[in-house]
């Protein structure tokens, strides 16, 4: 098992902390660095939280991915999208016990392993991560999992290569299977 820091600001526990270093490490990983980022860590636990509450597993339950961010003062490129369904940021889950387990699911989804591990040229960028896990036994999902996945505020937030597409994958979200 990895060894995680409890004081890396990579998740707000264990759980969370260890499924940031599945993604970190993973062999296929395309990024070369990506750093813990306390704010993602924050604002996932604040979209888990309103997960849970609405019973739901979605990405605009107030607003897009892009968007929370943006209003928890975490610095965007412009050209990342700013509709209601903008998502270059968000992976979320429900169901899945652990960070082993969802780190699976999470490989096993086209527009998810392609986000988390940079396997399109615009997601090469994003060096930053916050993880959040909530877990209550007496809702529809049990765990309810945030991952922010996002570019680090640099000097220069302007398109450094032509793209013609740029990724959004607002409508992609992970269930565990009912057994």
């Amino acid at each position: 098992m990895t060894y995680v820091n409890a004081n890396d600001h990579c998740g707000n526990n264990e759980q969370a902390r260890l499924l940031a270093q599945l993604i970190i490490k993973d062999g296929k990983q395309n990024r070369s660095t990506i750093r813990c980022n306390k704010l993602l860590t924050e604002v996932a636990l604040s979209k888990a939280k309103k997960m849970l509450e609405f019973g739901l597993i979605a990405h605009t339950l107030d607003g897009s991915p892009n968007d929370r961010l943006r209003a928890a003062n975490y610095q965007l490129p412009k050209y990342y999208g700013n509709d209601f369904n903008s998502n270059q940021v968000e992976a979320i889950a429900g169901g899945y016990k652990d960070a082993e387990e969802v780190w699976s699911a999470f490989k096993r989804s086209e527009a998810h392993r392609t986000h988390l591990l940079a396997e399109h040229e615009f997601y090469l960028e994003q060096d930053e991560i916050g993880v959040a896990l909530i877990k209550e036994w007496n809702s529809p999902h049990v765990e309810y999992w945030v991952i922010y996945l996002a570019k680090g505020l640099q000097q220069d937030q302007s398109k450094t290569k032509h793209l013609d597409d740029i990724p959004n994958k607002s409508l992609f979200i992970m269930q565990a299977p009912k057994e």
